[in-house]
């Protein structure tokens, strides 16, 4: 019995490092992947980008993200996930540091491109992890770890980048995030070595079929809430800063001070849903339910903010906004993820993710693009904002209405 509990403590121990260590590679997938919105003020002049051009470069990160997160899905429930995870964080780090070596718009398409094909691990890997191993009355707290990272990885990299960036330029923050990133790998692949050891290929007969799940309608509607709560997140995400230096006339300090906060707000909240859903569902809440109007009150915040940072006229004001943002973005971010989870199950977790996350970020294909278009042909932000705020409300409404009863699936 005394040995028996030894081998779960230790189990156990080694499920909070494996947990640590996905949310500080989210962390270092958010930085890495929001280098190009830092660097944008002095990348833009330099290699002669039009607001279209850097919009095509933002979207390329996604015509191969999205597509590959179905793929990677696969391989999580077929193949030894650790592995799979490992591969693609070295993709996205190397990828990450050439992007300091561009020379005009193909070559950073390309390396967007190839950040794109190792970032896709991310969601699906991680999703595929905790389904496995993390219980119901965790599951808040191990997700909203990631959507912790998820927020502060942007505010670090603002913090960071922007320091690098007034310093040096904007080439060394590519080189210097993408290496810190490659360092991961060594605490990965100790951590991870019992679990790889014990990993097997999934049987046949525990696989579900990507065929069976596209023919689920709630993958479906998953995925185009998912798309609407991306929209409004992703455009702050790569616009925010372009904004605050060449609409807004803030410099570059204030703006990373201005984006930090947001990020920053948005790291707190996440943990502080994810902590309280946790004790909500010990206590016997429905674990769906509670899910849903987090997701809710996460779409209507964001939604609201983006109009209040389009009309805010002064800098206090900006930064309440942009906290309110956060606020809205760290509800998002913990549960859209345990949703799935839930929906899912462990069997399929990888796959279910995969096909999710991929109709989910086929709004940072086409959000760039639009409004690029949008700030080049129609003069300024104020429909690209109008537009982000209308997507992330109409998502609040399909949460409430669309989304069927949150529980495992029998697939």
């Amino acid at each position: 019995m005394a040995t028996q509990a030894l081998d779960e403590g230790a189990g156990k121990s080694r499920v909070k490092w494996i947990v640590g260590l996905i949310a500080l590679s989210v962390l270092l997938n958010y930085i890495d992947r929001g280098a190009i919105g830092v660097a944008a003020p002095l990348m833009k002049d330099e290699l002669q980008l039009s607001a279209t051009g850097f919009g095509l470069a933002v979207s390329a990160f996604f015509w191969v993200y999205a597509p590959a997160c179905l793929l990677v899905g696969w391989l999580c429930d077929r193949f030894c996930v650790y592995r799979v995870f490992a591969l693609g964080v070295a993709i996205w780090a190397i990828s990450t540091a050439l992007t300091g070596f561009v020379g005009g718009l193909v070559s950073l398409i390309i390396l967007r491109l190839f950040l794109g094909l190792g970032e896709s691990i991310a969601f699906p890997g991680s999703t595929k992890i905790f389904a496995a191993e993390v219980p119901a009355e965790r599951r808040g707290i191990a997700n909203a770890v990631v959507a912790a990272a998820l927020a502060f990885g942007p505010a670090i990299g603002v913090l960071a980048g922007g320091a690098i960036l007034g310093e040096w330029g904007w080439r060394p923050v590519f080189w210097i995030f993408g290496a810190v990133t490659l360092l991961w790998l060594v605490p990965w692949q100790i951590a991870s070595a019992p679990m790889r050891a014990r990993a097997q290929a999934a049987r046949a007969a525990e696989r579900v079929s990507i065929r069976r799940l596209l023919r689920v309608p709630t993958l479906w509607k998953m995925g185009v809430v998912h798309f609407l709560s991306n929209y409004g997140f992703y455009f702050l995400l790569a616009w925010l800063p372009l904004y605050l230096v060449n609409t807004r006339g803030y410099s570059i300090g204030e703006m990373t001070l201005l984006t930090t906060l947001s990020f920053t707000t948005q790291g707190v909240v996440a943990l502080a849903g994810g902590w309280l859903s946790d004790r909500m569902v010990a206590r016997g809440a429905h674990e769906g339910e509670v899910r849903r109007w987090l997701m809710v009150a996460g779409q209507f915040a964001i939604g609201t903010a983006t109009v209040g940072i389009a009309l805010a006229d002064g800098y206090v004001l900006l930064g309440v906004w942009l906290m309110v943002a956060g606020f809205g973005a760290g509800l998002i971010a913990t549960n859209i993820f345990a949703v799935g989870q839930i929906f899912a199950g462990p069997r399929a977790a990888g796959s279910w993710m995969g096909v999710q996350n991929a109709l989910g970020n086929i709004s940072g294909i086409i959000g760039p693009i639009v409004t690029g278009l949008i700030v080049d042909y129609l003069g300024g932000y104020g429909y690209a904002f109008a537009t982000a705020a209308g997507l992330s409300l109409i998502g609040a409404l399909l949460w409430w209405k669309m989304i069927p009863d949150i529980r495992t699936l029998d697939l």
